[in-house]
C-alpha cells in the first residue's frame, strides 16, 4: 500500500483518517478532488457497513461514496 495506508472502505465507523492518495484514473481523481478529497485532508467515517455506501464527514459535509470508489481512496489513521 502507499505508505502503509489502507483503503477507505476498510476504516471503521467513528474513525478519523487522513487521505494519503487515490489509486484511480485522472477523471476519478479530478472528481474526488472537486469534492475536497485530496491528499492530506482529514475525514471521519460515519458508516462503512456492508453492503452499501461508505458514509463520511468531510469538513462538516456528509458524503456517500460507493464501495468501489472507497476502495481506491488510500488513507492512514489520524
Amino acid at each position: 500500500m502507499i505508505n502503509q495506508g489502507m483503503p477507505l472502505a476498510m476504516a471503521q465507523p467513528g474513525e478519523v483518517v487522513t487521505v494519503i492518495g487515490v489509486r484511480a484514473g485522472r477523471g476519478l481523481q479530478r472528481r474526488l478532488a472537486d469534492m475536497g478529497l485530496t491528499p492530506g485532508v482529514q475525514i471521519r467515517v460515519i458508516n462503512s457497513q456492508m453492503p452499501g455506501p461508505v458514509l463520511i464527514d468531510l469538513r462538516g459535509t456528509r458524503l456517500a461514496l460507493g464501495r468501489g470508489i472507497a476502495q481506491k481512496i488510500i488513507v492512514k489513521e489520524g
